[in-house]
């Protein structure tokens, strides 16, 4: 039994050592409204999803929001080097769905995405946890 306990807590050392940089929780930029979120991102499947946890109002006071527990970013791909690719994020504010990605730099991530050739620059994102 001890040793299955040595083992369970191994491999679970290992998870986490082995998490990609990108996991994590990120506030997003302010939208057209002022209004910004937490979007906690993790693995799904092959790639990686976010889902907005919190939103604020533009003083920074926590707000109620329909959209919370809504998926923000999914199918999002490794490509190294911080990128990410192949992704789509949906922007509530505007309530449209962008081919997107995303490049990791430090605790910031540059969001970018683009629908019917129209592009927008989602800003910089920031590492909260």
């Amino acid at each position: 039994m001890k040793m299955f306990l040595m083992a369970a807590a191994l491999v679970c050392a290992a998870g986490a050592v082995l998490a990609d940089p990108v996991e994590g929780i990120w506030k997003t930029t302010p939208d057209d409204n002022g209004r910004y979120g937490q979007v906690e991102i993790k693995p799904c499947g092959a790639a990686f999803c976010g889902t907005l946890i919190k939103a604020f109002d533009g003083s920074g006071k926590q707000i109620d929001s329909p959209n919370t527990g809504k998926r923000i970013v999914w199918d999002m791909v490794a490509q190294g080097n911080g990128a990410y690719d192949s992704g789509k994020i949906w922007s509530p504010d505007r309530d449209k769905t962008y081919s997107s990605k995303m490049q990791l730099s430090g605790n910031g991530l540059a969001v970018k995405g683009c629908v019917l050739g129209i592009c927008r620059d989602g800003g910089t994102w920031t590492r909260v946890k």
